[in-house]
C-alpha cells in the first residue's frame, strides 16, 4: 500500500473518530504538505497553537486505562511506576474509544479532565500517535520488512520528524511553515511573520516563504545593543542601517535589520495599546508563554492579522529518573497553563478559531529502569479549542501488556496512528 492510500485509508477506518467539528471523508497529506506552492486565503481568523513537551512526554502514565483488564497489563508494566487506579481522574467520554476500555488522566490534571467531560467539550486526546512511513506490525517490524522513520528513539532526530511535512522528508521544513506558505497572503500586514515564536527556533514553523518571528514572554524583544540608552552606539547603528549600500551582503543586513526594529515597535505599541484579559495565567514558564500568546491573539486586529500560529515549548520530559515526581510537576503546569488559555479564547470570543494541540518527539518505554523510562515512539497528544468535537478519545489505544502486540520491544510501543494523520486533520480545519 502506498503511503498516501494509508493515510486516507486509515482516515476512513477512524471516521467517526474526526478531530474537528464538520470533518468527514478521506483527506491526503498533500492538503497539508506538499510542495505544489498552492496559495489560500482563509476568510475568517484562524489561530494554531503547538505546545512542546521536549523530552518525550510520558503518556502512559498521563492517559491511564482503569478497566480491570487493560489496567492490569499496565500496571504489570509499569511495575513501581504505575499510577493507583483509584487516583485516576476519570474520563468520561461522549463514545466507547476503540476496544471498550475505560481511562482516567493523571491527579496532576484536574482542570483538563473537568474540560474533557463537559458536555460541549473543547479537549479530545489522540491515542498513541507517532512518527510512520507505512503501518507497520510487530512481526514486520522485527523482520525489518516494512519501512520505518530513521533513528527511532533518538531525541534530536524525532524532534525534527515529529516537525516536518513528512516523516520522510528530505529538509528541515515543518508542516507549520507548510502551512504559513500556503496562507501568510491571507494577512493584510505582510511585515510581520503569521507564524510567532515565544520559544525561539523551531522546525514546526520553518517554511520555504515564511520563518518565525521570536516574541519574548513580555513583548517583542529589540536588539540589545542599540537600545535607547546606549544613544551613541544606537546613533552610528541607525546611519549604518539607513545608508544606501552598494554591497549586496550590507543591503540584506540593513533591510533585515530595519524589519527586525519595525516589527518591535508594532508589536509593542499593540500590545501598550491593548485591553487587558482578565483571565489570570498561572506565573510558569508554560503560562507566561501562552499568557504573551492570548495577548498577541487579542491584538490581532491591530496588528492585521487574519491567520496566524504560534509554538511555545515546556521541557523537563525526559524522564529517565525521578519521573513520578518530575512528571506529575510537569503536567501539573500544563493542566494550569491550557485551562487558562482556553478560558482567555473564551473571554475573547475565538475559542472556535484557536485549536491548541500537543507534540512532543516520542513517547516513552512501558518497561522501567528503576524509578525512570527510556525513549519509546506511539504516545498520546491533547487537542483544545472550540472547534475541536471533544470529549473523545480518537485512534486505537495500545495495548500496554509486556511484549505483547503493540511492543516493539523494551516496552516501546508501535503507533497505530500516524503523525501525518495529526498534523493533516489540523491542517485541513486550519
Amino acid at each position: 500500500m502506498k503511503r498516501r492510500d494509508f493515510i486516507q485509508r486509515a482516515l476512513c477506518a477512524t471516521a467517526s473518530s474526526a478531530l474537528f467539528t464538520g470533518f468527514a471523508g478521506k483527506l491526503a497529506l498533500a492538503h497539508a504538505a506538499s510542495g505544489s506552492g498552492r496559495q489560500l486565503l482563509g476568510n475568517s481568523y484562524r489561530a494554531l497553537v503547538c505546545v512542546y513537551l521536549y523530552g518525550g512526554n510520558d503518556a502512559f502514565n498521563m492517559l491511564v486505562p482503569r478497566s480491570t483488564a487493560e489496567y492490569n497489563q499496565y500496571a504489570a508494566a509499569r511495575g513501581a511506576l504505575a499510577l493507583p487506579a483509584a487516583n485516576l481522574l476519570a474520563l468520561n467520554p461522549s463514545v466507547a474509544p476503540i476496544g471498550g476500555a475505560s481511562f482516567g488522566l493523571n491527579p496532576a490534571m484536574p482542570l483538563l479532565r473537568d474540560l474533557f467531560n463537559q458536555t460541549q467539550s473543547p479537549l479530545a486526546i489522540a491515542a498513541n500517535v507517532g512518527p510512520l512511513l507505512y503501518p507497520i506490525t510487530k512481526a514486520e517490524y522485527e523482520a525489518g520488512s516494512v519501512p520505518v522513520p530513521k533513528q527511532l528513539f533518538s531525541h534530536s532526530d524525532q524532534s525534527v520528524t515529529w516537525l516536518q511535512t513528512r516523516a520522510d522528508a528530505p529538509d528541515r521544513r515543518g508542516w507549520g511553515g507548510r502551512l504559513a506558505d500556503m496562507f501568510h497572503a491571507s494577512n493584510a500586514n505582510q511585515q510581520l511573520s503569521m507564524n510567532i515564536s515565544i520559544d525561539g527556533e523551531n522546525v514546526f514553523q520553518a517554511g520555504d516563504a515564511v520563518f518565525p518571528y521570536f516574541v519574548g514572554e513580555n513583548g517583542a524583544e529589540g536588539v540589545d545593543a542599540v537600545q535607547p540608552w546606549n544613544a551613541d552606539r544606537r546613533a552610528a547603528f541607525l546611519a549604518l542601517r539607513d545608508a544606501a549600500h552598494g554591497n549586496a551582503l550590507q543591503r540584506q543586513y540593513a533591510s533585515v535589520m530595519r524589519r527586525s526594529m519595525n516589527n518591535e515597535t508594532m508589536i509593542n505599541d499593540a500590545l501598550d495599546a491593548e485591553t487587558a484579559l482578565a483571565t489570570q495565567f498561572p506565573d510558569t514558564r508554560l503560562g507566561r508563554q501562552l499568557r504573551m500568546i492570548a495577548r498577541l491573539i487579542n491584538v490581532r486586529g491591530a496588528l492585521q492579522m487574519q491567520r496566524q500560529i504560534f509554538y511555545v515549548g515546556l521541557g523537563g520530559f525526559d524522564t529517565h529518573d525521578n519521573q513520578l515526581g518530575t512528571q506529575a510537576e510537569q503536567l501539573a503546569e500544563l493542566d494550569a497553563a491550557l485551562a487558562a488559555f482556553h478560558a482567555a479564547t473564551i473571554e475573547m470570543s475565538v475559542a472556535n478559531a484557536v485549536t491548541t494541540f500537543t507534540a512532543s518527539e516520542f513517547g516513552r518505554t512501558t518497561s522501567v529502569n528503576g524509578d525512570g523510562t527510556d525513549h519509546g515512539w506511539g504516545s498520546h497528544h491533547l487537542i483544545m479549542g472550540g472547534a475541536v468535537n471533544g470529549r473523545r478519545i480518537y485512534g486505537i489505544p495500545p495495548n500496554l501488556s509486556v511484549e505483547g502486540p503493540d511492543d516493539a520491544g523494551w516496552g516501546q510501543i508501535i503507533p497505530t496512528t500516524a503523525v501525518d494523520q495529526y498534523a493533516a486533520t489540523i491542517a485541513r480545519w486550519y
